[in-house]
């Protein structure tokens, strides 16, 4: 009798010959800027929770004490019976925080992206997609089922272009704030200069910069047009310490949304504990200690910068708390990560497709807990490994 499970054999092996197996990577402790693996204390540089968050104590009491007042779990969808009123008291903060009229809250940001994207454009419509966006925005794009337009990564310009040519019934931009695999920012006034000019909506993703930049509101507001990008999706799952994700808008775009959003309607709400510990986060990233927080780590990032140039190293982008070193080919990559844990530094190796070919990298990111010493010893360790591998120049292959 065949085996029907055949092809999975075939897979994995050509998927390990090429050095792009996957596997879980276990910790054996909370994230912080410290982790325990294998019985060995590991600095962290692999962590979204740049804040040093997600131990806090106030936020965990928080989580626990949500879980206290309205379970573990939502136990139904928001529009089945699941809606508590922890969910509404997430939005109104999220809406405050934001400065928006309302907000919504997914379980995650995954469930936001392919939710949030089909929801606003159909067959018909276009949809533009920066060329390094998330896979799941990649992927909203796709479930949507409009016509799907990639354009060069940060590049208002050939976005224009690509705006000027369709004849969508409607359009909507779609990126990234802070691309999370490179480091850089995107230029949102000149994109929603571009959508202006031709009558498209804009979505921002704030997921890695929600908690960082303008007060913690994230990048739109840094840059001056949260009033001008109809869409604003963030995460809580990362500098804020929590998991689940929200979206934030006018509230007619929200009353849309909530009966529109496949993944919304059609899943379990967003955790108590998970809404708590949100709630905290927000309380903290608002308050002087957030300020002070987000100081921080502009700091550390500046020195680890400055480091890694020392170090002969030099990352992709400059300008944020990630770090990504292009190493080249995958097994390359993945023996820097190796070498670096050896010496005591939890670094990760990101290969494709989560990057493009040829442009497997380390990908560092610094979090407000590290200590100086920590930084500058990961920053000359991980010159050193970058250096060993000899890269080649990084490619870009535009698709989504």
């Amino acid at each position: 009798m065949a085996d029907p499970l055949q092809f999975v054999d075939e897979a994995l092996r050509e998927l390990a010959e090429r050095s792009l197996l996957r596997a879980n990577v276990s910790i054996d402790s909370p994230q912080g800027p410290q982790v325990e693996r294998g019985g060995r204390t590991l600095v962290n540089l692999t962590s979204n929770d740049y804040l040093s968050l997600a131990a806090d104590p106030r936020v965990r009491r928080a989580a626990a004490d949500a879980a206290e007042r309205h379970g573990a779990g939502a136990g139904a969808s928001r529009l089945l019976g699941g809606d508590l009123p922890i969910h509404r008291e997430l939005e109104v903060a999220v809406a405050e925080f934001k400065g928006t009229e309302a907000a919504m809250v997914f379980p995650s940001g995954y469930h936001a992206n392919t939710g949030i994207i089909p929801a606003l454009v159909g067959e018909g419509d276009a949809v533009f997609s920066d060329e390094l966006n998330h896979a799941s925005i990649i992927d909203g794009c796709r479930l949507s089922h409009a016509e799907r337009v990639v354009y060069r990564h940060a590049d208002p310009g050939d976005l224009e272009g690509r705006l000027r040519r369709t004849r969508a019934r409607r359009k909507l931009i779609v990126t990234d704030s802070l691309f999370s695999m490179d480091g850089d920012l995107a230029p949102l006034p000149e994109i929603c200069d571009v959508a202006e000019r031709h009558g498209a909506l804009v979505m921002v993703d704030e997921a890695h910069a929600t908690g960082l930049y303008g007060e913690g509101a994230g990048l739109c507001t840094e840059q001056g047009v949260a009033e001008r990008v109809q869409v604003q999706m963030g995460t809580f799952g990362k500098a804020l310490g929590s998991s689940g994700a929200y979206v934030a808008g006018e509230a007619r775009l929200i009353r849309f949304l909530v009966g529109r959003c496949r993944s919304y309607v059609f899943t379990t709400a967003l955790a108590p504990p998970a809404c708590g510990a949100a709630l905290e986060a927000i309380r903290i990233v608002r308050s002087p200690e957030g300020q002070a927080l987000r100081a921080r780590l502009r700091s550390h990032a500046a020195l680890f910068e400055s480091d890694l140039e020392r170090a002969g190293t030099r990352p992709i982008a400059a300008g944020s708390h990630l770090f990504a070193v292009i190493v080249g080919e995958p097994d390359a990559a993945m023996r820097a990560s190796e070498r670096l844990e050896a010496n005591g530094l939890f670094v990760r190796a990101v290969r494709p497709p989560t990057v493009p070919p040829g442009t497997s990298r380390l990908r560092a990111s610094v979090c407000a807990g590290h200590s100086i010493e920590q930084l500058r010893r990961a920053a000359a360790a991980i010159g050193a490994v970058a250096l060993e591998a000899e890269p080649e120049p990084p490619r870009r292959k535009v698709g989504a």
